[in-house]
């Protein structure tokens, strides 16, 4: 399958609204974690791409955070999804899905 790829531009923001969205609260090492489980092992999140990632996104609003003990008792940084989060999530996903189905036709063409 070759090797490891990065996250794609535009995209890390969506993958880590909807980690928290179906995961609940959780620190920026359980994200990237998640992230990586969830792609198959395909993608690699870097510490020096999440971290500016979820500071953008707490700027922004869409998600809040508070720093707590973690599983091993180390003070980590916890973040969750606000409502605002939710609703660009909603938006995001929705325009992640028409541009999937408009590739999706152009593709179809190659193959016709």
């Amino acid at each position: 399958m070759g090797g490891r790829k990065e996250v794609r531009q535009g995209t890390l923001a969506l993958m880590i609204l909807t980690t928290l969205q179906n995961m609940g609260e959780l620190h920026a090492f359980g994200i990237a974690r998640r992230i990586e489980r969830v792609s198959g092992g395909v993608l690699a999140v870097q510490y020096g791409t999440i971290y500016p990632a979820l500071l953008k996104l707490e700027q922004e609003g869409y998600v809040s955070s508070e720093w707590m003990s973690s599983d091993n008792n180390r003070r980590a940084k916890y973040y969750r999804l606000t409502r605002s989060g939710r609703k660009q999530l909603e938006r995001e996903a929705g325009e992640w899905h028409d541009t999937a189905a408009m590739m999706a036709r152009f593709l179809a063409l190659n193959r016709a």
